[in-house]
This record gives C-alpha cells, structure tokens and sequence, in this order.
C-alpha cells in the first residue's frame, strides 16, 4: 500500500482524474445493473419485491419523473446505463493511457535531469547500462504500476458501492460476504507477496544484465578478436537464465492467484444461495439479486486482489528508479558561483592540492595559461594530466587552492556559463550513431550547417567528410565505427570548435592520427591560439613542439620546460 498512495502524492491530479473517471464508470454500471434489477420484478408482478427498499425507491423515483417501470421501459434504462458505462469507460482507459505514457516521461526526465546535474565522479561510478535500463524498463514498468494502483483505488470504491446497494437486501448476507471475501484475500495474499519478490529480482537481474551487455557491447572488437567472446556469451547466457526464472516466478504466482480465485468464489457463492434461499428464506427475485450482489462484490474483491498483484510485480522498478533519482540529486554539482565569466588575461592554477581518497594527485600545482597561447602538460600516466583537465572544466573541485579565471576563482563564476566558453575534446573519442552533422552539432539549437562546416575545416576533416558518399549528411555507425581512428578524432575536434570556445581543451588529441594528419592539427592548433586559449595533453612530440609552453606534471606539481612570448 505504501507505493499505491506514494504513487497518488507524486502525481496527485492524474490520479484524482483517472480515478474520478473509473469510479464514473463503475457507477454507471451499479445503477444501471444493482439499482435497477429489483424494478424487474415490480414489472413483472412478483408482489414479494415489495418488501425490497431499493425497489420500492427505485420504483418511486422513476415515476417521480414521469417515467411508468414497465419491463421494456426498465429494459431500455438497463441497457442505456451499460453503454453510457461503456462510453464512460472509454474515456477512462484512454485518459488511463495517457497518464501512464506521461509518468513514465516525468519518471524518465527527472532521471536525466538528476544524472546530468550530477558530479562528473558521481557519475563515473553509476554503470551505462544500469542507467540505461532506469530510464527504459525501470521507467515503463514503474509507470504501469501507477496504472495498476489507480484501478485497485476504483475497485475498492466500486466494491463498497456494491455493498451499500446490498445492504438494503440483507445486511447480514452482506456482511458475511465481505468477512469471507476479506478473508479469502488475506490467504491468497502469500502468492502476492511471492510476486513481489520476483518483481524486485527481476529489477535487479535486469540492471545487472544491461550494464553487463552494455561493456561488452563496448569491447565486442577486442574480444572477438582474442576468441573470448565466449566467455561474455556464458555470463550473459546465465544472467538470461536467472532473468527467466524470476520472471517463471512471477508467472506461476499470478496464475496461481487466478486459477484459485475462481473455484472458491464459485464455492462461496454456492453458499451463499443456500444461505439466502434456506437460513434467511428471501424472496426469489431478491435471492436473484443477492446472487448477483455477492458474486459481483468477490469478484471486485479478486480483481482488486489481481490488479494489487500486477502492482506488487511492478512496484520495485519505480523504488529503484527513485533510488537512482535521489542518489544523483544528492550528488549534485555545487551552484555557487553566479558571476560571469570572462577570459582576456588567463586562466591560472593556484597552490592547487587534489587527491582521490588517500592517493595524493596534486600536493602544490601551479600553471599559468596566459589568453590566446598553446599549452602542453605531458607526463607519465597516473600524475593527474586528465585531473588537470576536470579541474579547468569545473568537473572537480580541488581540496585546496584555487582555479582562477581572469583572476577570478572559479568557485565563484557561473560554472555552466564558464563551460560554455570550453570546447573539450576528450581522450576515449566517443561518436553518436547518426551523422557527422549531427555529430558535430549535438542538438544545439543555435549552431548550423555552416558552422558544422567552419569547424571542420579548422579540424582538418573537411576534406574526407566532404568526400563520403553522403557528405556532412552520411551516417557513422556505432560509436564511429565505419571511420578510422585519425577521423573520428578530428570529428571530435571539429565538435569542440562548433560553438566558437574561447578556451579549447584536448585530451590526447592526435593519438589516433597518422603523422601527416598530426601536424596537420598541430598547425590549425597553433592558427586557433592566435584567437583562442588551448591546453593539451599530449605524449606526442608533434605537439609538444608545436605548442607555446609545456609544463611536465611529476610528483604532483607542475615544472615548466619551456616558455616563449606567443607573437
């Protein structure tokens, strides 16, 4: 019950819309086969329905409005109360639909919406794959859950309208169906707890799965080659198997609850008959509609039990999905700074003191990066080059010291408007399945053909680009699979020069390029720092020689090798 009213505090005018919609429904179909039912008899002649309150109100309201309660006439109003249930029901299930499809939408976008806000180290501990099946499976199955939980809401109510209606029959046969009823819920209840069970082993088999696949699919190159991909095909194989069983699991149980329900009902319903026609010696007509009363109320009462089930299968997609939400919100990036960010003196690194946990990266780093020059920082691996790198974006935050813009810490500059002023090429190149275009321009509402175009000739790519069979318009594959190395590098560069950065940062930035495409972006390099302010890093000697300043990183400070007034 506590993901049932959650869902109701987290979407509290879909729910109250939906439900209002269902109980319409459920309404109409009481009035029009409760209400009315006694009325046959009246038009019948069976005097023994006299004794029924219901009827005789009934009976009295209809000629109140004019209306004589022959059969045909109490026919007619039977059969038009179904279809105006049936019309209402309509609208109900549609709106039904649209709910659903918008809270997997909210669900999803609040995911992204954390995940994106959050601290780059945050994130480089969450799985792809994990996140990618929160924001597609966890997402829909939570939003189906929402379904499940407004209709076990309209059939409680819809049971406890039945059962005033029965009251004014017998108020005993009433009540001892109810007890009954509720009992029968709680016995078959174990079979609900087993579905949740099974639900919440299927939501973790299936995060553990997709994140699994996901790095394989992201290392199927080298792993074909080397002939182990069997390996990844037997983890992946048991992972499948065990998804199975869960989901056997909750099959059983959910079948098992339908297949119960059924033969008791009949049973309770048996005796009932036999209590009402032998224990209380009700009249006909009123036995008949007792029979149709307390076969209706169980019957609410196994399908509220069914739908409760269906809610209990799906209830831990949406608490790992909140899970997911609220981790990434805690770990959100500060938003401190709000001044704005200018660069026309430098960028300088202060006493900076950085390290992950116990392990000292930085214990006294100083760099100045005058505007408009080319610096290099090279080293051995493991002494913080790419850290140097996270620090100048604002990914991360050093524990002392300061990264100052114009002089200005970044700690108090509007970190998102700084980065819009960084164009950043990282060191894993990293291409979208779709176009160079798109590639290039990433959905950036502002930027053009143009300046997709712009920046490939500063990246030396426009000429292979131009050349392909589609142009700027012709598709890359997965992750740039259908480029070489040297290109898909030089597409990521061109990324970075899309939007006119002020500051360009580069990660190892012609490790895949063949020599005579590396001083080819050597010297579009060397051309940009005349306009712009680039750092590196690089092992390569092409541009350490091309650059105007090189700092060697080593036992976590910085040693300049060179330094030359950039003309």
């Amino acid at each position: 019950m506590r993901t049932l009213f959650t869902y109701i505090m987290v979407f509290p005018q879909r729910s109250a819309f939906v439900l209002v919609a269902l109980l319409i429904a459920g309404i109409a179909e009481g009035l029009s086969l409760t209400a009315l039912l006694p009325l046959i008899s009246i038009a019948v002649g069976d005097a023994g329905s006299n004794d029924s309150g219901i009827g005789q109100f009934m009976e009295k309201a209809l000629r109140d409005i004019g209306i004589d309660p022959t059969l045909d006439t109490i026919l007619v109003i039977i059969v038009g109360g179904m279809f105006f249930k049936g019309f209402v029901l309509l609208l109900a299930n549609r709106q039904v639909g649209y709910t659903v499809a918008h809270v997997a939408t909210a669900l999803r976008l609040e995911l992204i919406e954390a995940l994106l806000a959050s601290r780059w180290q945050y994130y480089l501990r969450q799985p792809v794959g994990s996140l990618a099946n929160s924001i597609a499976s966890e997402a829909y199955r939570a939003a189906n859950g929402f379904e499940h939980s407004v209709n076990v809401l309209s059939l409680i109510v819809q049971v406890m309208v039945y059962a005033t209606v029965s009251l004014f029959i017998s108020w005993e046969a009433t009540l001892a169906s109810l007890i009954i009823g509720s009992f029968l819920l709680f016995v078959l209840n174990s079979l609900v707890s087993a579905t949740r069970r099974a639900g919440t082993k299927q939501t973790h088999l299936l995060r553990d799965l997709l994140a699994y696949l996901s790095d394989v699919l992201s290392s199927v190159k080298s792993l074909k080659a080397m002939a182990r991909d069997n390996v990844a095909d037997a983890i992946l194989r048991e992972q499948t198997q065990q998804l199975e069983k869960a989901t056997r699991r909750e099959v059983m149980n959910r079948e098992a609850l339908n297949s119960l329900q059924e033969p008791i009902l009949a049973a309770l319903t048996a005796s009932g008959l036999y209590l009402a026609l032998v224990v209380w010696q009700l009249s006909l007509p009123e036995v008949m509609l007792m029979v149709f009363l307390l076969t209706r109320i169980l019957g609410l009462l196994n399908k509220t039990q069914r739908r409760h089930q269906q809610l209990a299968a799906q209830e831990s997609a949406y608490w790992a999905l909140r899970k997911a939400a609220e981790g990434a919100r805690a770990a959100a990036e500060r938003a401190t700074g709000t001044l704005q960010p200018t660069l026309q003196k430098g960028v300088t690194l202060h006493h900076v003191r950085f390290n992950y946990e116990r392990k000292v990266i930085f214990r006294d780093l100083n760099i100045e990066i005058p505007v408009n020059t080319f610096t290099a920082v090279m080293g051995p691996s493991g002494t913080g080059k790419s850290t140097l790198l996270d620090l100048l974006c604002g990914l991360t935050e050093p524990q002392s010291g300061e990264v100052r813009i114009d002089g200005v810490s970044l700690h108090d500059i509007n970190l998102r408007e700084w980065r819009h002023m960084i164009g950043y090429v990282s060191q894993d190149t990293i291409l979208l399945h779709d176009t160079v275009l798109n590639n290039i321009l990433v959905g950036e509402p502002s930027l053009t053909a143009a300046d997709a175009e712009r920046a490939l000739r500063q990246a030396g790519a426009w000429d292979f680009v131009s050349a392909l069979p589609e142009g700027m318009l012709t598709v890359v594959g997965e992750r740039g699979g259908l480029l070489s190395g040297g290109q898909r590098q030089r597409i990521a560069i061109a990324r970075a020069l899309a939007h006119s950065p002020s500051f360009l940062i580069l990660d190892e930035p012609t490790s895949a390029l063949d020599p005579e495409s590396e001083r080819t972006i050597c010297e579009t390099l060397q051309n940009l720092a005349k306009h712009l302010t680039i750092i590196a890093v690089s092992h390569q000697p092409a541009v350490i020689n091309a650059a105007d300043r090189v700092f060697m990183l080593s036992n976590g400070e910085a040693e300049a090798l060179s330094q030359e007034a950039h003309g």
